[in-house]
């Protein structure tokens, strides 16, 4: 007869503890064809181990959170699998962060650069509604795909204004349109010598080609601007600013979708850019050298 048979309600300390060590393991590592734990699979994988004759996912549940474990839930991280190589890229593109306002004065305008790729105009089957007294915005859950386009961005590190471009495709040569039409015209009016492209390695930017047109470019037009490339480290568009103006764009025009069609989901896009540099400020950006030079020390 199992321990708890006797008193129902009643587990010994082997149950809790083996409770504890399966919210603390990976699934597959108890063969189960599961990518998370849940208080339901727990209590089920105690029951069929022979430690408990029943048990409630109640009582699981209780005594994770007590032990403030929520195996459920979890978030994306990566470690950065070399540290010099990383160190040595984040390195200038931080510094350029931290010095922005000052290259700007002494003539060299800092950019960070990159797509918003797939934005779909989804016109909803229904029209939305506004909230009201106690109640919740509506928005239709059914629509229609109505196009998209890919939207190619570049914030100035300074002053934190935007200029974006929509696109319908996102090949190289769409880059160097944005460059040509956008970039360039933005550089000359500013008075700038320099332009400093902050960019990440997709395949859009062309990496082993990019500066190479970039000079024959300038060259070609006979301009004495220099535009020159600094490539952040694989795998951090965290380090990119114009992500965070992204994360604006998406939560406060892209979600929720309802345009009727492309033209009006440009259209919105490129208000909200013009609406945004009327009130433009600099990111505040905190993540200097030094703390990231104090977080690698361990692995360099």
């Amino acid at each position: 007869m199992l321990p708890e048979a006797a008193h129902p309600g009643v587990f010994p300390p082997e149950t809790r503890v083996q409770t504890t060590a399966l919210a603390c393991s990976l699934p597959r590592q108890q063969s189960l064809p599961l990518s998370r734990h849940s208080s339901e699979s727990i209590a089920r994988q105690l029951k069929e181990s022979g430690q408990v004759e029943k048990i409630s996912p109640a009582t699981v549940r209780r005594w994770l959170c007590q032990d403030k474990l929520k195996p459920w839930r979890f978030k994306l991280w990566q470690h950065i699998s070399d540290p010099a190589s990383f160190l040595l890229r984040a390195r200038p593109v931080l510094r350029l962060y931290q010095h922005a306002k000052a290259l700007l004065e002494g003539g060299i305008w800092v950019v960070c650069c990159d797509e918003k790729t797939s934005l779909q105009a989804r016109q909803p089957e229904q029209v939305s509604v506004a909230t009201a007294p106690g109640q919740l915005a509506k928005h239709n859950g059914r629509y229609k795909r109505m196009g998209a386009v890919q939207l190619f961005a570049a914030l100035s590190v300074a002053d934190g204004r935007v200029s974006g471009e929509c696109r319908a495709q996102k090949c190289f040569s769409d880059f160097q349109a944005f460059i040509t039409d956008t970039l360039l015209p933005q550089a000359l009016k500013r008075g700038v010598k320099r332009v400093v492209l902050i960019l990440d390695n997709g395949r859009t930017h062309a990496p082993k080609r990019l500066q190479k047109w970039l000079d024959e470019e300038m060259a070609r037009r006979e301009l004495s601007l220099k535009v020159k490339v600094q490539w952040l480290p694989v795998r951090a568009s965290w380090l990119d600013q114009i992500e965070i103006w992204f994360s604006k764009l998406q939560s406060k025009v892209l979600r929720p979708n309802d345009f009727e069609n492309v033209p009006a989901l440009v259209t919105a896009i490129e208000s909200f850019i013009d609406y945004c540099n009327q009130t433009a400020q600099p990111i505040k950006w905190t993540y200097t050298v030094e703390k990231l030079e104090h977080k690698l020390a361990a692995y360099l």
